[in-house]
């Protein structure tokens, strides 16, 4: 089963080779790994797509969990969520050719950007099965270039993957965390303060 996981992480170098070293070293497949910074310049959003057993993803999830980089995930399959991808299509556009490329970049809700005599870049948007469906929909011996984002998901209502929600009880900001337990963010140690 395809599962989406939705990852922050500490926004620092080394954070994308340590997760993609964990799926490398127990053989698990990446389908596709988006990365960018969020309204926090100190934090990054992972959206990854894999593929599995649920008892699979769970081992996943559980060493995804024990790396130092990774505040906080959740599997966006859990519950109800919205999931795009963005593609690009380089595609030839001759003489009557290019009416009907315009047809199904309309049919498919998507967007000519760029036109010269012999191409049209059309821009799609949409769920990676729609994208799909496109490209089988135009004769292939018309495609030239063919880039994607990857997945990108977010979760519906209001269950929210951000640094500031809660995912444990608080703790005092002047305790230490006990040995083998990881300091909530933005906890003070007061070793630190000497």
């Amino acid at each position: 089963m395809r599962h989406i996981l939705s990852i922050l992480l500490e926004n620092h170098a080394g954070a994308l080779s340590r997760v993609a070293g964990l799926f490398s070293a127990r053989a698990f497949n990446i389908e596709s790994l988006t990365v960018a910074p969020t309204e926090d310049p100190t934090v990054s959003r992972m959206t990854l797509v894999t593929s599995g057993s649920d008892e699979i993803v769970e081992q996943i999830v559980k060493q995804l969990n024990k790396l130092i980089d990774v505040i906080k995930l959740i599997d966006l399959n859990d519950g109800p969520h919205i999931e795009r991808e963005l593609m690009l299509v380089k595609v030839l556009a001759r003489d009557a050719g290019r009416e009907e490329i315009k047809r199904l970049v309309d049919i498919f809700r998507g967007r000519i950007i760029d036109v010269t005599d012999t191409t049209y870049v059309v821009e799609l948007t949409g769920a990676s099965h729609k994208l799909d469906a496109f490209i089988e929909a135009v004769n292939g011996e018309l495609i030239m270039e063919v880039v994607r984002t990857g997945v990108s998901g977010i979760a519906r209502g209001t269950r929210a993957l951000n640094v500031g929600t809660p995912t444990a009880a608080p703790r005092s900001p002047t305790k230490p965390a006990k040995s083998g337990e990881r300091a909530g963010r933005g906890a003070v140690n007061p070793a630190h303060l000497l």
